[in-house]
């Protein structure tokens, strides 16, 4: 029993770790809210390549496993160590689905589905680990819950074209139709469907109800 706690504490432990460098990420949408585009690529996708194929090699060379392991091996989940499926590492997720975002998205939109992934993915898995209790879907109830509850937050800080009542409504929409994704993702990387579903959603709400708005206001 005893030990079964300390376990417990142990992974909740590198769970805290994983989520605090996970929230080192918030710096891409602050950094691109400031700067350009083509800036921003020119940085992120030699750092994504750098990371997809250290990642990747860790599978194929022998050498690129034991450093790979003896460094981060511990922050890892089962399903990142899976040598039959090869799956990439939640670090390399982060930064595919931003240059995705960044290349498809308007940056207002970007801004805010990158904030909601950081926080409130952080939140979810957090909470969900602690005072999880009530199944949903993959995940817990709770860890949901804290999702939506920080992506709501996060909407009331990120930039809107003309802060009008329905754009809360457009991001808060977003959030939710979010929270089922990071909740029911397992062969897909959450760190890849939460950004990218927010992103569509609150682009085709915009277009539904908002048509006249330019979401291309911030450049």
């Amino acid at each position: 029993m005893f030990d079964n706690i300390q376990n417990i504490e142990k992974n909740y432990k590198i769970e805290f770790i994983r989520k605090s460098i996970h929230f080192c990420s918030l710096s891409i949408p602050v950094v691109y809210f400031f700067i350009d585009k083509i800036t921003t690529l020119s940085i992120l996708i030699p750092i994504t390549a750098l990371f997809v194929v250290f990642d990747l090699a860790r599978y194929y060379y022998q050498p690129a496993a034991k450093l790979f392991y003896k460094y981060f091996g511990w922050l890892l989940r089962n399903y990142e160590i899976d040598n039959k499926r090869k799956r990439l590492n939640g670090a390399s997720n982060i930064l595919i689905s931003a240059v995705i975002c960044v290349i498809i998205f308007p940056k207002i939109i970007t801004v805010t589905a990158f904030a909601v992934l950081i926080i409130s993915d952080s939140l979810a898995a957090l909470i969900g680990r602690r005072f999880g209790k009530r199944k949903f879907f993959k995940k817990s109830l709770e860890g949901s819950l804290a999702f939506i509850g920080g992506g709501f937050l996060v909407i009331l800080l990120t930039p809107k074209v003309d802060y009008f009542y329905a754009e809360y409504l457009i991001a808060a929409f977003a959030v939710v139709v979010a929270a089922f994704f990071e909740a029911a993702s397992t062969v897909i990387d959450d760190n890849f469907t939460v950004p990218i579903s927010i992103g569509f959603v609150m682009w085709l709400l915009y277009l539904l109800f908002l048509p006249t708005f330019n979401l291309y206001i911030i450049g």
